[in-house]
């Protein structure tokens, strides 16, 4: 019998992938949570960029304004910004505990604020 932590899984979603507009890159965002879900993942990474080139950053933000729409209704559980996916942050070990696969993300510890980690 398989217990609660041999079913966590990683995924892993690159949301700039073909550069789209920030609506489109959030429609991608809520079908990846749904299909996410269905294959039993507990947790998913977003990589959403930071706005390197001085203009940019829109993904990052209108997905994380969503993301937290989506907390404060109770679809997802939680959500940890890049820049916070650090063992000296509570979140982040609340996130181990659910994702084991986490501790071996190479983002630990590297305060990536292009990337947001999602707990389903």
């Amino acid at each position: 019998m398989k217990g609660p932590r041999s079913s966590s899984r990683l995924r892993e979603v690159n949301l700039e992938l073909g550069m789209p507009f920030a609506d489109q890159a959030i429609k991608r965002l809520t079908f990846e949570i749904h299909h996410s879900r269905a294959m039993a993942c507990t947790v998913l990474k977003i990589i959403h960029g930071y706005g390197s080139s001085g203009k940019g950053g829109k993904i990052r933000t209108e997905s994380r304004k969503y993301l937290t729409r989506l907390k404060r209704q109770g679809e997802i559980r939680d959500f940890v910004k890049g820049e916070q996916f650090s063992i000296f942050e509570e979140a982040t070990r609340q996130a181990f505990a659910r994702c084991e696969e986490l501790r071996r993300d190479h983002d630990l510890d590297r305060y990536n604020n292009g990337v947001t980690f999602i707990l389903l």
